[in-house]
């Protein structure tokens, strides 16, 4: 892990009922398996990502919204739809990282 992806998963959550002792080792450890999963670009149904991840898709929706945020990197998330009301989505990272410290993320996916 390179020094940026380090301070992407070394920030504070919110939220109404967030206590940080009790809920930043959960949230960054969802945020750091959805970011590993999504790595690689390829397109990706909610329900697939939450079940490579072991989340429950409501944590997968809302750790992507983090993924758009500055302070997580300002990432982009790309939605299209599928029909029937289903979507897929796509990590496409803000910026490409300096050559050498882009470690590749572990293979997550059993697909």
């Amino acid at each position: 892990m390179n020094y940026k992806q380090r301070d992407m998963f070394n920030k504070r959550f919110d939220g109404d009922d967030y206590k940080d002792k009790r809920d930043r080792p959960r949230l960054t450890g969802q945020l750091k398996r959805i970011w590993a999963y999504m790595l690689d670009g390829n397109w990706y149904t909610l329900r697939s990502i939450a079940e490579g991840v072991r989340a429950p898709e409501s944590s997968v929706s809302a750790q992507m919204r983090n993924l758009r945020k500055p302070r997580f990197g300002g990432h982009t998330i790309e939605k299209e739809y599928m029909g029937g009301g289903l979507y897929h989505y796509r990590l496409v990272r803000s910026a490409p990282w300096p050559p050498g410290l882009d470690v590749p993320a572990p293979n997550v996916h059993s697909e």
